[in-house]
């Protein structure tokens, strides 16, 4: 069974960074996507950005040169650089995975496995 766990999440004062991070644990398939969301109260769950197991990557136009996903296929993580953060990057943050499917996607819909949560506040 596969199992995502985030961490990394705080408050930070705008123009600050933060680092996520993603552990997962349950896989050793060679194909898959992995990707970050974000919700906001009172908002639907929005694409962040997703790489696949080819290293490719896909970004939403509101984080392209600010965030940068990685991966550590070593340590089994998945990271989210977030820099410059703006008080509209407040919401919780959650990583997802996708077997057997690579692009790498960023439709929440593709995705059957999700983490818990981890909360990102940026204050103005």
């Amino acid at each position: 069974q596969v199992q995502l766990v985030e961490s990394g999440g705080g408050s930070v004062q705008a123009g600050g960074s933060l680092r996520l991070s993603c552990v997962v644990s349950g896989y050793t398939y060679s194909s898959y996507s992995m990707a970050w969301f974000r919700q906001a109260p009172g908002k639907e769950r929005q694409g962040v950005a997703a790489i696949d197991s080819y290293g490719r990557t896909t970004y939403a136009d509101s984080v392209k040169g600010r965030f940068t996903i990685s991966q550590d296929n070593a340590k089994n993580t998945l990271y989210l650089q977030m820099s410059t953060l703006k008080p509209e990057d407040t919401a919780m943050y959650y990583c997802a995975v996708v077997l057997f499917v690579v692009g790498p996607p960023l439709d929440r819909s593709r995705f059957p496995t999700w983490g818990q949560g981890t909360q990102v506040t940026v204050s103005s």
